[in-house]
């Protein structure tokens, strides 16, 4: 009774919410462990207008540890904010492989898109070129099967049948497009971020497809662009040369009637010329396969979700620990070397290689024999976990998060004061969060607070460009807002060019 009264005194029940954010925020483990045991519905809380919750908070830090503990506590994987962007996109966003890591080991859902651009988590991850989190995005969708390369560069059918490779779902996951017909090897190329542009291709992404015209979309480029298009104006050679190299088509014409050259010309890429003209053959060039492929990591994977990954059983003094970490019993082992780890030590190994071994391409070199690892076995001995207990959270917080299913009954907790009444929020105004930001070319960062802490919000997955000819164009830009959808309530405004950036000489 003292306890229930200092919280409704003292705290309150928003009170204690914004204790909760500002520890997910902040990174404070004891001090959200605190607040969740003592009020385990404080889950649910979400700030009043962007419904931003603990989870949204804690993923765009990247505290890794307070995820988990929130997920274990019984938050919804997949809560959305009013842009409708999860924890996982945010994550995504700035590069958090960690988060990524274990929200797609707590099953997040990959496939949702945002309200604002219909991106999903993997358009926010190659828009700023996160390599580490597009393959954990695709851990489920990637096979670790030895021939897995030449399967996708079609050098070989899939024969056995054993084998869960759907070759179909991997390529509409990687080739889903955003609002314009944006995909993802659209925003990587134009943002000149090789090494994902490389990592796309090699599982399978398109480079014949094209952007449509959108209603709402102001795009400098114009409708009917192909990746190269997007990577001519983006000045990078490196991708030009992979696309290239990879089948892009350098007499393709978009609605303007422009190719890949002329768009590298009207943005004055002059370093582009001799790569992007018909009669060059330089501009051809034999691409490695990706170092960010990573075969094991789909048997990792389903090895953690059955055994669990980060506490293990008591080490009997008789008993060897795993090599790696020398703490924690070694659980799985690699097929091939038949070298021993716990499934902790496989997982980070999996999650953040990037070289290149001597095995199939996509293996992961052994860290005590260099041997290509494919995939991952359990030891014998090592038990299934039973089903991760996660609170029931049915009824609701003082503040409501925006819920795609059917809204909960209304029902008084301890915690709030009397004449406190929990009301769903009603939708801000799309207008007045709408912000845009100038920036240069390459080097375009999306300056995208999500409400979330930084200064400055800029809800566009693709940043706009202009220069002297544009001005025009871009008075029209800075005067758009989101539109509401009126068959579904939605707002989305799509145009892959939305936060001016000047030209800068190739």
């Amino acid at each position: 009774m003292r306890f229930l009264s200092i919280m409704g005194n003292s705290f309150g029940c928003s009170a204690s919410g914004e204790r909760l954010v500002s520890a997910a925020r902040d990174g404070d483990l004891q001090e959200a462990k605190a607040l969740l045991e003592y009020n385990p519905r404080l889950v649910r809380y979400s700030t009043f207008g962007v419904r931003n919750s603990p989870l949204h908070h804690s993923a765009a830090q990247g505290h890794h540890e307070i995820v988990s503990l929130l997920l274990e506590s019984g938050v919804e994987t997949n809560l959305r904010n009013y842009r409708g962007q999860t924890a996982l996109m945010q994550a995504c966003l700035y590069g958090h492989w960690e988060v990524v890591q274990t929200l797609v080991l707590f099953r997040a859902n990959i496939h949702k898109a945002d309200y604002l651009n219909g991106g999903t988590a993997l358009h926010f991850a190659a828009l700023n070129g996160h390599s580490c989190c597009i393959r954990l995005l695709l851990a489920d969708y990637v096979p670790s099967i030895p021939d897995f390369w030449d399967i996708i560069m079609k050098r070989s059918a899939q024969e056995d049948s054993t084998i869960n490779f759907d070759k179909g779902s991997l390529d509409r996951i990687l080739n889903k497009p955003a609002d314009g017909g944006i995909t993802a090897l659209h925003m990587a190329a134009l943002n000149g971020h090789f090494d994902t542009v490389q990592l796309l291709l090699d599982l399978g992404a398109c480079v014949s497809k094209v952007t449509v015209k959108d209603g709402t979309t102001i795009d400098l480029i114009g409708a009917g662009s192909t990746p190269l298009h997007y990577a001519a104006c983006g000045g990078n050679a490196q991708c030009c040369q992979v696309l290239i190299s990879r089948g892009a088509s350098l007499t393709a014409k978009n609605a303007n009637g422009w190719t890949p050259s002329m768009v590298a010309r009207s943005w004055h890429r002059n370093c582009l010329n001799r790569i992007l003209n018909n009669n060059n053959p330089e501009g051809h060039l034999n691409i490695l396969p990706s170092p960010y492929i990573s075969l094991p990591l789909m048997s990792i994977v389903k090895i953690a979700r059955e055994c669990g990954w980060r506490d293990g059983d008591p080490l009997p003094t008789c008993v060897d620990p795993c090599a790696v970490c020398l703490e924690m019993k070694c659980t799985v082992t690699a097929e091939g070397c038949r070298h021993e780890f716990c499934t902790r030590c496989a997982l980070y190994l999996c999650s953040t290689n990037s070289r290149s071994t001597a095995g199939p391409p996509g293996s992961i070199a052994c860290p005590l024999c260099r041997h290509g690892i494919v995939s991952f076995v359990k030891l014998p001995g090592t038990n299934p976990i039973k089903e991760m207990a996660r609170m029931n959270l049915s009824l609701p917080s003082c503040t409501p998060y925006h819920s795609e299913g059917p809204e909960p009954a209304s029902v008084s907790t301890p915690f709030c004061k009397p004449e406190f009444s929990c009301t769903r929020i009603t939708p801000l105004s799309a207008s007045s969060f709408w912000s845009l930001s100038c920036q240069k070319f390459p080097s375009m960062k999306l300056n995208s607070s999500l409400c979330i802490g930084a200064p400055d919000t800029s809800p566009s997955l693709v940043t706009c460009v202009s220069d002297r000819r544009t001005n025009s164009l871009l008075g029209r830009c800075s005067r758009s807002s989101l539109r509401r959808s009126a068959s579904h309530g939605e707002r989305r405004s799509w145009f892959p060019f939305n936060s001016c950036a000047a030209t800068s000489n190739g």
